[in-house]
C-alpha cells in the first residue's frame, strides 16, 4: 500500500515548507540555528499539518547524529532505554538526534528519564506537540530546551502545495488533470491551515474523479463534498477546544455581535452544544447581570429550547440568547463582590455570627442578656431598619459596589434615599 500523498510530497529541504516565514526565513533565528551545525534541545508548538514533523526531519538529515523518532501516544519507558543503551557504542558513535513527536501524552515519569541525557549532551531532542508546551512538558526539559511556535498556514501559500500535489498525483498516474474555477481556491481554504488536510483532500479529489481520455475532471462540487468539515479543527481536550470558548465569551463580554455568532458556529458545527449553552449561561450571569437581570431567565429559557429541540435547530435560539448578551449593557459588579466575599471566607476572615442573626437557640441560665433581639425589617418604615448583618470580626467589609449602569444606580438612588446616605 503506497504512503498517503502527504508523505509522499513531503518537503526535502527549509525552502520547500509551505509557511512559517516567521521561524524559516532568511535571517529568522530558527533558520540561523538550523544552519550552524550546532543542534540545541528544540520545542516546535503548533497545530497539526503546519510543518513540525517534516521540519524535524529535515534537521535530521543535515546532523551526522543517530535518528530515533518516537511518538508520545504509543511510546513506553522500555523504548526510551532501548534509545538510552545505544548511547557510546557503534550504533550511535555521536550521540542520539530524537524526535519524539506527541510529546504532550508522554507523562512525568517518562519524561524525567531522558533528563539525564539531555542535560550531558547524549541525545538533542526535538519534540512536537499541538498542546501549549508550559502546561504539558515538564519544566525541566523545558528550561533546557527553546520552543518555537508554529503558525497555522495560509490558504495562497496552502494552495501552491494544492497544486503542487495535482501535479505530482498527474505525474505519477499519467492522467492529465482539469480544474474547475475555484477548486484550488477552496481546498487550500477549506483545510483550516493544515496543509496535510489539504493535501489529503486533493488526493481524494483526484482518485474519485473519473478518467476521460486520460483526463481527470475536478468539480468544485466535488470538492466541497471531499473536503467537507476539514476546516474544523476541534478536540475537546485540546487548546483549540478552550481558545474557542474563550474567544467566544470574550466577544459576548465585548458586545461584538459578529464575533460571538462566529465562534457560536464553530462550537456548533463541532457539535458542542453543551459548552456553547454553558459559556452563554455564564456570561449572561457574570458580564450582563445586574445591568439587566432579566437576561438569566431569558438565556436559560433559550438554552432549554435549544436542548429540547437540538441540532440543527438548536442554533435559533442560542443565535437569539447571544445577540441578545451581546446588545446589552453590562455589569461584572455581583460577580466582583462574590469573589472578594470568597477571598475573605479563604483567609479565615469570618468570626461569630450575630447573635440577631442565628437560629434561635435555648438561654442558660448563666447569660444575663436573654434574647436574640432580631429587628423583622417588614415591621418598620420601608421594610427597612439599621441593624448590623455581618460579623464583628468583619463588620467594615466592603464587597459590592454599584455599577454605573441605569439599573444598579436606580437601586442606588432608591437605598441611599431609604438609609438617609
Amino acid at each position: 500500500m503506497p504512503a498517503p500523498l502527504a508523505d509522499r510530497l513531503r518537503p526535502q529541504s527549509l525552502d520547500d515548507i509551505v509557511g512559517q516565514k516567521h521561524l524559516l526565513g532568511q535571517g529568522s533565528a530558527l533558520r540561523n540555528i538550523i544552519l550552524s551545525g550546532t543542534l540545541p534541545n528544540l520545542i516546535f508548538y503548533g497545530p497539526s499539518g503546519v510543518g513540525k514533523t517534516t521540519l524535524a526531519g529535515i534537521i535530521a538529515l543535515s546532523t551526522n547524529r543517530t535518528l530515533r523518532k518516537l511518538n508520545g501516544t504509543n511510546a513506553s519507558i522500555s523504548d526510551i532505554k532501548d534509545i538510552v543503551a545505544q548511547l557510546d557504542t557503534l550504533a550511535a558513535p555521536n550521540g542520539v538526534l530524537l524526535y519524539l513527536d506527541e510529546i504532550q501524552y508522554f507523562n512525568k515519569k517518562q519524561q524525567q528519564s531522558l533528563l539525564e541525557y539531555i542535560e550531558n549532551g547524549k541525545i538533542t531532542l526535538i519534540a512536537s506537540t499541538t498542546e501549549n508546551p508550559y502546561f504539558y512538558i515538564y519544566n525541566a526539559i523545558l528550561s533546557r530546551s527553546t520552543v518555537f511556535e508554529f503558525k497555522t498556514v495560509e490558504p495562497g501559500e496552502i494552495e501552491v502545495s494544492v497544486i503542487r500535489a495535482f501535479d505530482f498525483l498527474r505525474d505519477e498516474t499519467g492522467d492529465g488533470y482539469k480544474l474547475e474555477k475555484g477548486v484550488s481556491k477552496y481546498i487550500a481554504s477549506a483545510c483550516g491551515g493544515d496543509v496535510r488536510k489539504a493535501i489529503n483532500a486533493v488526493e481524494l479529489c483526484f482518485l474519485t474523479a473519473q478518467p476521460k481520455n486520460k483526463t481527470r475532471t475536478i468539480t468544485l462540487q466535488n470538492a466541497k463534498e471531499l473536503t467537507q468539515r476539514s476546516a474544523m479543527k476541534y478536540d475537546r481536550d485540546g487548546d483549540e477546544h478552550y481558545d474557542i470558548l474563550s474567544a467566544f465569551q470574550k466577544s459576548m463580554r465585548g458586545s461584538d455581535a459578529n464575533a460571538a455568532l462566529h465562534y457560536l458556529a464553530r462550537l456548533l458545527e463541532a457539535g458542542d452544544l453543551a459548552s456553547a449553552t454553558r459559556r452563554l449561561m455564564v456570561c449572561a450571569c457574570e458580564d450582563v447581570g445586574l445591568a439587566y437581570p432579566l437576561i438569566i431567565p431569558i438565556v436559560k429559557s433559550a438554552v432549554d429550547a435549544a436542548f429540547q429541540v437540538g441540532l440543527p435547530e438548536a442554533r435559533i435560539p442560542l443565535a437569539d440568547a447571544v445577540v441578545l448578551v451581546c446588545n446589552s449593557p453590562k455589569s461584572n459588579s455581583a460577580y466582583i463582590a462574590i469573589d472578594k466575599a470568597i477571598g475573605d471566607v479563604r483567609k479565615g476572615k469570618t468570626g461569630p455570627i450575630p447573635r440577631h442573626l442565628q437560629n434561635v437557640h435555648f438561654d442558660g441560665e448563666d447569660n444575663e442578656n436573654k434574647g436574640q433581639f432580631y429587628n423583622y425589617p417588614h415591621e418598620y418604615k420601608n421594610h427597612w431598619i439599621c441593624q448590623r448583618y455581618l460579623p464583628d470580626d468583619i463588620k467594615d467589609a466592603s464587597y459590592y459596589q454599584y455599577g454605573e449602569n441605569r439599573n444598579e444606580q436606580a437601586a442606588k438612588e432608591y437605598w441611599d434615599k431609604i438609609k438617609g446616605l
